[in-house]
């Protein structure tokens, strides 16, 4: 069974057949999937999904470049929504200067409160950071992150960058671009990084990988990045499956 750490099934990219691909993921030995907000509607759209779906759980949060539309008054909301019980993770809240919006300040501020939620609510973090390696370490460790725990999503920076947080005691989410021709330093990263610290994930429909990229992603490619890890780590396909469901499942404190 696999483990999808980070999906996005309430994309609108799923909308012509989305309840047909979520029965064919449990046919094709998708265990469970983790739908991940990154606004106010989307976390509201996963919780749907997590209640249609005994094997979907949510997170709840809001993407760096969304954060504009935060508030005290939807803050509240988002922190009473953590509470239900098919939450298991505070997510996707982090950094992107990539997009440049909203300014940094604003995403620092939500980024900051949210990780709080976080362990007000003794959840794990989902971490989205992008072109941010160095505010987004800096805000985690004075945060005391560590003590938090979670996984950084669609980890992008190299092992220096990878040390310190597997160090922390975080999880690196490895997805399709690990498949990609140039990615040179995620590869050495899956190469260094023991195999208890990798979870599996999409962020599909984005980042599908070879041989499907530039397709709709789906949970259903996450057989290609557990063959690209367990190359990488001289190590069987099967044994990539197994213990990444198992970190998964700690991870998220699923029985």
């Amino acid at each position: 069974m696999i483990f999808e750490t980070h999906a996005h099934y309430d994309d609108e990219k799923f909308d012509e057949d989305r309840d047909e691909l979520l029965i064919k993921l449990q046919e094709e030995g998708i265990g469970y999937v983790v739908n991940v907000g990154a606004s106010l509607s989307s976390t509201k759209a996963s919780l749907e999904l997590a209640e249609r779906y005994e094997y979907i759980y949510a997170a709840v949060g809001v993407h760096p470049n969304e954060t504009a539309e935060l508030n005290e008054e939807n803050f509240k909301w988002l922190s009473d929504m953590a509470d239900q019980t098919k939450v298991v993770a505070i997510g996707e809240i982090g950094l992107d200067y990539y997009w440049k919006e909203p300014e940094s300040q604003i995403q620092k501020i939500w980024f900051e409160r949210q990780m709080e939620l976080a362990r007000d609510k003794k959840l794990p973090m989902i971490i989205h950071s992008r072109d941010a390696a160095k505010d987004t370490l800096d805000m985690i460790k004075a945060c005391d992150g560590g003590s938090i725990g979670g996984v950084i999503h669609c980890y992008s920076y190299g092992v220096e960058i990878a040390k310190e947080y597997l160090d922390m005691g975080f999880y690196l989410g490895i997805g399709g671009v690990v498949t990609f021709p140039n990615a040179k330093k995620l590869k050495e990263v899956v190469q260094y990084m023991p195999l208890d610290r990798i979870v599996l994930e999409t962020d599909c429909p984005y980042l599908a990988p070879v041989p499907n990229r530039g397709k709709r992603n789906s949970s259903l490619n996450l057989k290609y990045v557990a063959a690209k890890i367990a190359e990488l780590q001289k190590i069987s396909e099967e044994e990539v499956v197994e213990v990444t469901y198992q970190n998964a499942k700690k991870m998220y404190q699923l029985p």
